[in-house]
């Protein structure tokens, strides 16, 4: 009897014992391994360092075609890239369906990326596979592939920005959680072997704009999001089982922003950022101990926190960013709240926070920097040296801010006070949605049908 309206498939391969770590193949962790959407700080900055300069002819140590069509930003895991992607199969919709039919700007999904200006539903009407990829991190070869499932999807996505596999991974060294949103999630072990899968209903998000939140994984609890037009709600699995520890509904709409673990006097919360409300949940029970209102709408920006300040951001309309003190109940007006601000705010990219700065970059190319524990602004609004667009979120890795474009180049800004462009590095023909990854000395990167591993 499954404790779930969802239906759990469970296998057991070969006789092997699921929860025995004897059982499964781990992946050596390397420091600063990449094995969630935002890095190993959940911020967005790096271990180490990373090449400034570099180019299609310059530092490019490997570069794999990756089939299909997804946007969701790859993790490394010791000696190993994990990465999702949709391959269409059978006939291109007739011309006219409804699957092409145009749509207003919006998200089409973070955790590998989203939405923006003036796009069109594109991709249902097309049976696809859904597939799981682990390539080599040393020499860019595919060791596995598997299709988690085949099928017909019922709605469709941000014709530019979206896509199928929009989700990034989430591993802990001994499985790969794989995330479709509607197409269920699927643990595999470090060699490809399907531990559990478990499956959701479609959801219905707000015009077919995608889905795409990231997964977060924290001590033995595997947390995903489902913000939509209805039924939306956290759901908490076992990461060993995939069976549930608790699901709170939530009265939002379509959102996309990957929930912060955070620590509050020995307490773990689950941070979960939205339109109507941000919300803190008990990790264990799924208890409501704070929440806060004050966003926009089409939240995407994934919350950050420094030093014990949880920072939430919208850039849809009425922007604006919330600096909270975590606390107990309503804390819509109250002093927790110690500084907002509404200019040039992310409405796509995921902010990065190093050294007490918050950096975040608007859609058209505007970027900013303020202190995090006050708001005053080092810069706000700083031009890059030509016009850009922007979905994929920046990096950090010592000193430097990695900045991918949609137009295909990678802009790096020293960080600190002063606003400073220090290199651009142009990828010929490429268009970033997928965010950098930087992982010991080497900066991965992914295409609309490539990834690259540059290193010097």
């Amino acid at each position: 009897m499954p404790e779930t309206p969802y239906h759990d498939k469970m296998r057991v391969s070969h006789g092997l014992i699921l929860g025995a770590v004897s059982a499964i193949a781990l992946a050596p962790m390397i420091a600063g391994d990449w094995t969630n959407w935002r890095g190993p700080n959940w911020n967005g900055t790096a271990v180490g360092d990373a090449p400034l300069e570099f180019s299609e002819s310059k530092y490019v140590a490997w570069k794999t075609t990756i089939p299909g069509r997804g946007h969701s930003t790859p993790i490394i895991v010791g000696d190993r890239v994990f990465l999702t992607t949709a391959v269409a199969i059978g006939p291109e919709p007739a011309p006219g369906a409804q699957a092409n039919r145009p749509r207003p700007g919006g998200p089409g999904g973070p955790g590998g990326r989203r939405g923006g200006p003036g796009g069109m539903a594109a991709g249902a009407g097309r049976e696809q596979r859904y597939i799981v990829m682990c390539l080599d991190r040393k020499t860019g070869k595919i060791l596995w592939e598997k299709t988690v499932k085949t099928g017909m999807p019922h709605e469709g996505y941000h014709a530019r920005y979206g896509s199928y596999a929009s989700n990034s991974p989430a591993s802990d060294g001994k499985l790969v959680y794989a995330f479709f949103g509607s197409r269920g999630v699927h643990a595999f072990d470090m060699n490809g072997e399907l531990k559990w899968q478990k499956e959701f209903p479609p959801m219905k998000m707000r015009l077919q704009f995608g889905e795409g939140t990231a997964p977060v994984l924290h001590d033995n609890y595997l947390i995903l999001g489902f913000d939509q037009e209805e039924g939306s709600h956290v759901l908490v699995l076992d990461k060993t089982t995939g069976k549930q520890i608790w699901r709170a509904e939530r009265d939002e709409q379509s959102a996309w922003a990957m929930p912060l673990v955070i620590d509050v006097n020995g307490v773990k919360q689950v941070v979960v950022s939205a339109t109507n409300k941000v919300r803190s949940y008990d990790l264990k029970t799924g208890k409501v101990i704070w929440e806060c209102s004050g966003l926009g709408a089409n939240v995407i920006p994934a919350p950050v926190i420094d030093k014990g300040i949880v920072i939430v951001m919208s850039g849809f309309r009425n922007p604006n960013l919330l600096a909270i003190r975590p606390g107990e109940g309503d804390l819509t007006g109250s002093k927790n709240i110690l500084w907002t601000n509404q200019k040039g705010n992310s409405y796509t990219a995921s902010p990065v926070l190093a050294d007490g700065k918050l950096y975040f970059i608007s859609d058209n190319g505007m970027l900013s920097c303020l202190n995090a524990a006050t708001g005053e602004p080092y810069y706000l609004q700083q031009r890059l040296p030509k016009p850009y667009n922007f979905k994929a979120s920046p990096v950090a890795a010592n000193g430097k801010l990695y900045l991918a474009t949609e137009e295909g180049d990678v802009v790096v800004v020293k960080m600190g006070e002063k606003f400073e462009v220090i290199a651009t590095n142009t990828m010929q023909d490429q268009m970033f949605i997928s965010s950098p990854v930087i992982v010991d000395g080497a900066i991965y990167l992914r295409g609309q049908n490539t990834l690259y591993c540059i290193r010097n």
